[in-house]
């Protein structure tokens, strides 16, 4: 079977894009917003080690302020870019691997409702219920696509598990929320994102295993099959209340995804674009748990590999920073 090559994972689709030139609000990725993700999930980690190791915690809460801040500036960019042009906006969510990426803004939603939460109980419960909402909407309308039929297997990369860890997120930031309906909103959003995760999986290592490999722009993207396990991890370990073995299972399985993508990932030759944020929050997601093992377990060798993979999201979400400023400031990310 022949097989098609896929496009840029922050385009939408060539008819409906116009060619690259002028800086324009037009061409703002959304997948931008997964480094509000990125930087979420590393207030959360540090959050994590204050607690633990004593580590200071200005550090966490200054990212948190940054995560906000740049949530904020991006969501008020992509209205405008829906007012100005929604046929654009139209075509990427529409668009077979682009549209995977709208995920990324009810994720960030959900995760700044824990950023806030020591802040505003009232501003963490607003924004829960509205990501929670937007993200059981996101995944209702991803499977009713799939079930259409007539899928090119081709598009079955990475991106496409990130409306199933979205759900899973609904229960990794929902464990203390304290309506009465929050505890059957977590068991819902922990169930549709553990199928959705187990499927997606299946279908996205199939496409890697049997067709052509993806293009380098989208290899970041590989660091999300690390998504699922992880979050699954934080996601059941909110709703029983500890963690056991099998929430050990999960943290093992993404420490072992993790040893296998990275290679593929941190290497030379892949230029730097916003298809870069795509490993934030999955390593957040790793770090978090890696950091509640350790915790858990007092094993001098988890605490070894939390805070090395602390330290790695750390660096990570500064370099890819300083670069996106850069390409900002010389006009090449909205070319």
């Amino acid at each position: 079977m022949q097989t098609r090559t896929l496009p840029s994972s922050s385009s939408a689709s060539p008819s409906a894009v116009p060619p690259r030139g002028e800086a324009s609000l037009r061409h703002l990725p959304v997948n931008l917003f997964a480094s509000v993700m990125g930087l979420s999930g590393l207030t959360l980690a540090w959050r994590v080690a204050h607690t633990s190791l004593g580590l200071p915690a200005v550090v966490g809460e200054a990212v948190g302020a940054l995560a906000l801040g740049v949530f904020l500036l991006l969501a008020a960019a992509y209205l405008t870019k829906l007012v100005r042009h929604p046929e654009v906006v139209h075509a990427e969510f529409h668009h077979p691997v682009a549209g995977s990426f709208f995920g990324t803004i009810v994720i960030a939603v959900l995760l700044l409702s824990s950023v806030v939460a020591p802040y505003s109980e009232a501003a963490a419960r607003i924004l829960w219920t509205v990501g929670a909402a937007a993200t059981v909407i996101l995944s209702f309308i991803v499977v009713s696509r799939l079930l259409k039929g007539e899928v090119d297997a081709s598009h079955a990369v990475p991106a496409w598990l990130i409306p199933g860890v979205a759900t899973l997120d609904i229960a990794v930031t929902g464990g203390h929320m304290p309506m009465a309906w929050a505890a059957e909103m977590n068991l819902l959003a922990s169930a549709v994102g553990a199928m959705l995760a187990l499927v997606l999986f299946a279908m996205i290592v199939s496409r890697l295993v049997h067709r052509d490999r993806l293009p380098a722009a989208m290899t970041p993207s590989l660091m999300i099959l690390v998504a699922p396990f992880a979050v699954g991890f934080l996601a059941y370990t909110n709703v029983v209340g500890g963690i056991d073995r099998f929430a050990a299972l999960l943290f093992y399985f993404a420490l072992f995804m993790f040893a296998v993508v990275a290679p593929k990932v941190f290497r030379r030759g892949i230029a730097f674009s916003p298809a870069w944020w795509a490993i934030g929050f999955p390593i957040a997601a790793l770090a978090n748990a890696a950091l509640r093992y350790a915790e858990l377990r007092g094993s001098l060798p988890l605490w070894v590999i939390a805070i090395a993979l602390l330290g790695l999201l750390s660096l990570a979400m500064a370099v890819l920073t300083v670069r996106t400023l850069r390409i900002a400031f010389n006009g090449k990310l909205l070319a």
